[in-house]
């Protein structure tokens, strides 16, 4: 017991991930008393919209275990990504250096669409909330103009005459000496109503005022909203009588107590994806694989990623939409408008178009009964015999296949001389290759050959299109876990403890100083660890892992190279760096001097590991594969009906070899093995699917 924060960092751990459509919960109870070893619920209830607490509760109550009884409550939550990308954004106001206030609004000049002549940008601070003050650093970090204090105190005053509610203080070169923007912070705090005021090298010591500058207003935009909804949460929880903090997931696949997360509130953005990441990692890593893509299809969009060496993809350069640089480390992370819910239709050239736009949680798609009348892809794989209609979950008023067959027919065949059937079967073809589009951009698009890799399929949609993928991209192997349907919870339960570091240096390698490059990475190092000490669960052990971000002198793009430790000299940084650039580019140009543009540090509170053999339950397992025969029905492949096993996948014996066609059912997700393909089961109950083998 940690008796200063009051929690249980034992026994019963709830992991709670809420997603467009659906929150799911696992809940692993580890108490002494049980001979069967840790006991698993899991829970599966519609998305609140209104209000994602409400949601939270209800996935709670059904698992029937009383809230007073959860030691720990881990939670992904979606608040600030919906936030960022609907712009429900709470107005801000930003105070920045004289003649800079345009710097986010200009950006890099770039184009929404590569190849369009127009396009449309909202800044993240409105012009008339960006007010400038007179100050200046220069790149060094010296002081060519002194601040003036009498401009911030009357620039504060001006937007909160404005009705803002939050403050962004973004000077010019902070990131060299942030004195000013210090100062300016403690000026403000003296009139500023809250707490909600961001300095942009607090949380983000790096060059490129653009970045940094979008940053801090992402940051300042979505405080509020997520303090609100902590709030509400806590409230709620407190009522089913959960009376302890808890953690909430950020977007690097790390956890942060629910009492400090609003501090740095744009760290949460993507948490969701990123929690799916690190389960998928944990899982594969147990099973021997260290290479994987991650494929998290769901209700509203597909997530894909990519994962060496067991550790996942970690990136400070991710673009949330145009102009939407978020510039702390997330898990790379490619985002599709394709899940189980985008709705199809045919465009005025007469084209089948699947995505962006989604049914979501209401109406839904068609088969959910709550009034949907547009054909998803959920409905398409209905009709064609992959998903079990009487077996949906959360459905209000079934829909009879026929119905939904009839609704294909008159909106999508009519009009492309298909049947109903023959409509559906081209929406899935479409959303695969939309769907195999987004594996190539994590996979080809940065050197890496997809036939080295498995490919992880999780998600209440992912493992329904996962073998057609792999087909299609010459993936040699599918894995399906246990519980694909709340892997996005499960790596709630198995995420670390984690705090990022960036410190901008940019300097040539040649004349570089490697005692600063010491002394930065062994500060980042400590305030990590600081910071974990301060958190209310403690980890078994703490990691840290060092990388540069570097580029040859004149170029603008970044590379990140791992560093061994904080002790390395000028040769090493040059040999590591031109080492990463011939793996990315197979391209050698020792000829060109290399640069150090950021140091940046991982910290990270490795936490005790789940036993994944605790989400099987080898009392339900039968003997034959014949025993967990379902039934046997028709099912749509590549043009034609296949009369097709349909097993429950709770039952299988673990030594089961199954020869596709078949289609593995189970409470949170359905599995399609394609024809010729042969699946197999692990000692943790993972199906592995070798494609092909069976031909």
């Amino acid at each position: 017991m940690n008796e200063k924060k009051g929690i249980n960092s034992g026994s019963v751990v709830a992991g709670i991930d809420v997603g467009g459509t659906f929150t799911d919960l696992i809940l692993i109870d580890t108490r002494e008393g049980s001979d069967m070893g840790p006991r698993v619920r899991v829970a599966k209830t519609p998305t609140t919209i209104e209000n994602q607490a409400f949601g939270v509760v209800n996935a709670i109550r059904e698992t029937e275990v009383p809230a007073s009884e959860i030691g720990l409550i881990v939670h992904g939550t979606t608040t600030t990504t919906n936030a960022v990308l609907e712009r429900q954004l709470a107005r801000t106001g930003m105070i920045t250096t004289a003649g800079f206030r345009d710097i986010i609004e200009l950006g890099r000049r770039t184009r929404p669409q590569a190849y369009g002549m127009t396009g449309t940008f909202i800044p993240v601070v409105p012009r008339n909330l960006r007010l400038e003050v007179d100050e200046r650093m220069d790149a060094a970090g010296n002081v060519l103009t002194p601040l003036d204090e009498d401009g911030v105190r009357a620039a504060v005053k001006a937007l909160l005459d404005q009705g803002c509610v939050s403050l962004v203080i973004h000077f010019l070169h902070a990131y060299a000496n942030p004195a000013h923007e210090k100062r300016a912070a403690e000026i403000a705090a003296e009139i500023w109503p809250n707490n909600y005021i961001t300095t942009g090298h607090a949380l983000l010591s790096e060059a490129r005022e653009f970045e940094r500058g979008v940053t801090a207003a992402v940051n300042a935009s979505v405080q509020p909203i997520l303090e609100r909804y902590i709030a509400r949460l806590s409230n709620e929880l407190q009522g089913l009588g959960y009376a302890r903090d808890f953690l909430v997931m950020n977007g690097n696949g790390g956890m942060i107590s629910a009492a400090h997360v609003a501090r740095e509130a744009a760290k949460t953005v993507m948490s969701g994806p990123a929690s799916g990441v690190m389960a998928a990692a944990f899982t594969a890593r147990r099973a021997g694989v260290d290479n994987l893509i991650t494929y998290d299809m769901g209700g509203t969009s597909t997530d894909v990623a990519l994962v060496r060496g067991a550790r996942p993809a970690v990136s400070n350069e991710i673009e949330v939409e145009y102009a939407m640089p978020i510039h702390v480390p997330m898990v790379d992370v490619h985002t599709v408008g394709a899940g189980g819910g985008s709705i199809a239709r045919v465009n005025d050239a007469g084209l089948l178009e699947v995505g962006p736009q989604s049914a979501g949680a209401k109406p839904g798609p068609i088969c959910y009964g709550r009034g949907g009348m547009e054909p998803t892809i959920s409905d398409a794989n209905l009709l064609l015999g992959r998903l079990n209609s009487k077996k949906l979950l959360s459905v209000d008023n079934p829909v009879s296949v026929s119905d939904v067959e009839a609704i294909f027919a008159k909106r999508l065949g009519s009009r492309l001389g298909l049947s109903g059937v023959e409509a559906a079967g081209a929406m899935l073809q479409i959303a695969n290759i939309k769907m195999a589009g987004a594996i190539r951009m994590v996979s080809l698009g940065k050197g890496h050959d997809p036939r080295d890799f498995a490919l992880f399929a999780f998600g209440g949609a992912g493992p329904l299109h996962a073998a057609a993928l792999a087909r299609e991209l010459g993936i040699p192997r599918v894995m399906v876990p246990a519980r694909p349907g709340i892997t996005n919870a499960l790596g709630c339960v198995v995420a670390d403890l984690r705090h990022d570091f960036v410190r901008t240096v940019n300097r040539p390698v040649a004349s570089l100083d490697v005692a600063l490059v010491k002394s930065v990475l062994e500060e980042q190092r400590a305030e990590g660890e600081a910071l974990i000490a301060e958190e209310t669960v403690q980890p078994e052990r703490i990691e840290c892992v060092h990388t540069a971000d570097m580029q040859f002198v004149g170029q603008t793009h970044l590379i990140n190279v791992p560093l061994p430790g904080p002790e390395v000299d000028r040769d090493t940084l040059q040999t590591l760096f031109e080492d990463a650039y011939y793996k990315r580019f197979k391209v050698r140009l020792p000829e060109i001097r290399a640069n150090l543009v950021n140091l940046n540090t991982s910290v990270i509170g490795v936490r005790a590991d789940i036993d994944l053999a605790s989400l099987i339950d080898p009392a339900g397992r039968v003997a034959t594969l014949a025993e967990a025969l379902n039934e046997r029905r028709r099912v749509w492949f590549s043009g034609d009906w296949h009369d097709t096993p349909v097993y429950a996948r709770e039952k299988l014996p673990l030594d089961a070899v199954i020869e596709g066609p078949a289609i593995l059912e189970q409470l949170d997700t359905t599995t399609v093995i394609e024809p010729g393909d042969r699946a197999a089961s692990d000692a943790d109950g993972n199906i592995i699917i070798t494609v092909g083998a069976g031909r």
